[in-house]
C-alpha cells in the first residue's frame, strides 16, 4: 500500500526528520544502545488534546506513558485476562522500577462527558464496560447535574477513585509503604494551560 504524498502523519514525519532529527540523533543512539530506564509512569487519558511529554516538557525516554480512555486505572484482578493498563503497571514498577506514577487527568474529558450523558449504546462491546471502572463516583454526588462545574467535579472524583484503586495492587501499595514509590494526582486545564495537585 502507497502512503499518498499528502498524508498529514507523514507530512510530520518529515518535519521530524528535516527539523528534530539532525538536533536528537544522538540522543536516540544513546537511547537504542540501553534498555529504557524512565523514573516516572504517567496514566494519562487518550484524548488527542493533551499530551503528558509535552505538558510536562519531557525527553524520549524520560516517561512511561500509559494513555487509555479517560485515564482509569482499574481494581487490581489477576484473573488471566487481557488487561492493557495493569500489565504497563507491572510492567513499570516490577521491571523498570519506577519511582512515581502519576495519574494525569484534564478538564473536559470526554470519556467522563460521556458516561455522565451516556448511556454509551454505541460502543458496549468495550468502551461501557471500561467507563463502568468509575461508575462508583456517581452515586455519592448529591444530584445528577449538568454543566462545566457538575462535570469537573465528576472528573475529580475519577482522579481520585483511579488513585485507589492504584493501591489495591499489592506490589505498589507495598512499594508506596516502603518509600520506594510515590503515588501523585494531576488534574490539566486544556483551555488555561494551569496544572492543579489533588
Amino acid at each position: 500500500m502507497t502512503i499518498p504524498p499528502d498524508d498529514p502523519l507523514m507530512a510530520g514525519y518529515r518535519r521530524f526528520r528535516a527539523t528534530v532529527w539532525p538536533a536528537e540523533a544522538q540522543r536516540y543512539a544513546q537511547l537504542a544502545r540501553r534498555r529504557q530506564r524512565p523514573t516516572t509512569a504517567v496514566i494519562a487519558c487518550s484524548d488527542s488534546r493533551i499530551d503528558p511529554a509535552t505538558i510536562f516538557d519531557a525527553e524520549p525516554g524520560d516517561l512511561f506513558v500509559i494513555r487509555n480512555v479517560a485515564g482509569l486505572v482499574p481494581e487490581y484482578a489477576p484473573d488471566g485476562g487481557c488487561h492493557g493498563t495493569s500489565a504497563a503497571l507491572e510492567f513499570a514498577v516490577k521491571i523498570l522500577k519506577v519511582r512515581r506514577i502519576v495519574v494525569l487527568g484534564h478538564a473536559v474529558c470526554d470519556g467522563v462527558h460521556a458516561m455522565i450523558h451516556g448511556p454509551l449504546r454505541n460502543a458496549q462491546d468495550f468502551l461501557g464496560p471500561w467507563m463502568d471502572i468509575a461508575e462508583p463516583v456517581m452515586w455519592p454526588m448529591p444530584e445528577q447535574g449538568a454543566g462545566e462545574v457538575f462535570e469537573a467535579a465528576i472528573e475529580d472524583a475519577v482522579l481520585r477513585h483511579s488513585l485507589a484503586n492504584l493501591r489495591t495492587f499489592p506490589w505498589i501499595r507495598d512499594a508506596e509503604k516502603a518509600g520506594h514509590l510515590s503515588l501523585s494526582v494531576w488534574r490539566f486545564n486544556i483551555a488555561t494551560g494551569e496544572l492543579d495537585a489533588l
